[in-house]
């Protein structure tokens, strides 16, 4: 494993723990590396000072954490109506993914299984979504297939009116 210091454009800077430096490159390219305070997914790798280990006979100095990582203030949360342009890009999310549903078939808990067997030619190609863990989901991408997190929770069918 190797760790990178990374900041977002925001100036955020936080911890990166991968498995190469190239493991860091094909994330990024596929936009799995994203700010954890803010979510922007502009990173960069932040300058960081090399591991040098001290000579035998010598005590290494005390580490000193510099304040790089002050904790960022919250907006604060409030019951209010959301912002009109947020209510309204909201709505337009909605209708794109119900679109985009209405020619998918819910394949449940089997998503990870199916979306296999379909990438390997196993299965006939169609658009699926269902349930999987993060780590599913992480490991489909590894293996190179496509698949996308919903932006709004979807019921399964047997639960809808």
């Amino acid at each position: 494993m190797i760790v990178f210091d990374l900041s977002c454009h925001n100036a955020h800077r936080f911890e990166g723990w991968f498995g190469s430096s190239d493991d860091f490159n094909s994330q990024q390219e596929r936009g799995l590396v994203s700010c954890p305070h803010c979510g922007s997914g502009e990173i960069i790798k932040a300058p960081m000072a090399p591991a040098v280990s001290a000579k035998a006979n010598r005590q290494a100095p005390e580490f000193v954490q510099p304040e790089l990582d002050k904790p960022v203030p919250k907006a604060p949360i409030t019951n209010g109506p959301l912002p009109p342009e947020i209510s309204k890009a909201m709505k337009k999310l909605a209708e794109v993914q119900a679109k985009a549903l209405k020619d998918s078939k819910w394949v449940g808990k089997d998503f990870a299984e199916k979306s296999r067997a379909i990438h390997y030619g196993e299965d006939d190609k169609e658009t699926i979504h269902g349930e999987t863990t993060l780590e599913e989901a992480k490991d489909l991408l590894d293996e190179g297939i496509a698949v996308s997190p919903l932006p709004f929770p979807v019921s399964p069918p047997e639960d809808l009116n």
